[in-house]
């Protein structure tokens, strides 16, 4: 599946699994242990590999595509807000799933805007709003006056706060993040429509998992493929939007 294609997410990362990857022994000064031991993982791992093979900008991308495949999150038509995008796989998948870059003639054309703090290099089928706090008002006015009709059908956000390597502290930080995206959504989220966010798992999470059951009809946890099994990193994702209180904890 290459930009733009709609196959299925399976085969690059499933057959890639199953290959050896070597890397060169060379060390770099400075480097410490932990950043060697990341980087030796990171060269080995499969999803890195397809993500270059697919022509996707990081290996979150297959993320988004095995929850895509799982709960039709994404089809023609609909527009998405990508939060947190940079470095813009995740918009990637979403134009291609929207049909955003009109490449399906016969389908309809969906519309995606991603925002990040972050610069993003230009995207066919994608308009990129940065650098952006997505939780500035500022912004949200800017989201509102890109949308076309001032309204996302999809909220899709796989961004997190800069790590203190404080478990809890950063645990509290993205629900407060999360939290705040939420807020949105009586302003900028579609009735019916969807929110997928990252959290990493933790004392608060009951917080968002609650404002989410009163807003949506369906709430469930997720935890993908490409998501390694030993970090603490889970999706919620909440569908059929019935609208809420703003700022209501």
């Amino acid at each position: 599946m290459r930009s733009g294609g709609r196959g299925s997410w399976k085969p690059a990362w499933a057959s890639l699994r199953l290959q050896r990857f070597h890397t060169a022994g060379r060390c770099r000064k400075g480097r410490t242990a932990a950043e060697h031991l990341w980087l030796a993982r990171h060269l080995k791992d499969p999803f890195v590999k397809a993500s270059k093979v697919e022509s996707y900008r990081c290996r979150s991308a297959f993320k988004l595509l095995e929850m895509n495949e799982r709960h039709r999150i994404l089809r023609p038509g609909l527009r998405v807000l990508d939060c947190g995008a940079a470095p813009g796989a995740w918009s990637q998948v979403a134009v291609q799933r929207v049909n955003a870059a009109g490449t399906d003639a016969t389908a309809p054309v969906g519309f995606v805007l991603g925002v990040d703090l972050l610069h993003i290099l230009p995207l066919e089928g994608a308009t990129f709003l940065c650098p952006a706090d997505v939780t500035d008002p500022r912004t949200f006015q800017r989201i509102r006056d890109l949308l076309p009709g001032g309204k996302a059908d999809v909220i899709l956000s796989d961004m997190a706060p800069n790590a203190t390597g404080i478990r809890g502290l950063d645990h509290d930080r993205l629900i407060s993040l999360c939290l705040s995206l939420l807020d949105m959504a009586p302003d900028v989220l579609h009735p019916g429509g969807a929110f997928l966010c990252k959290i990493w798992a933790g004392s608060q999470s009951h917080r968002l998992q609650k404002r989410l059951t009163e807003a949506f009809q369906n709430t469930r946890t997720v935890k993908p493929a490409a998501s390694r099994k030993e970090s603490s990193e889970l999706y919620l994702l909440a569908t059929r939007y019935q609208g809420g209180r703003r700022g209501a904890l």
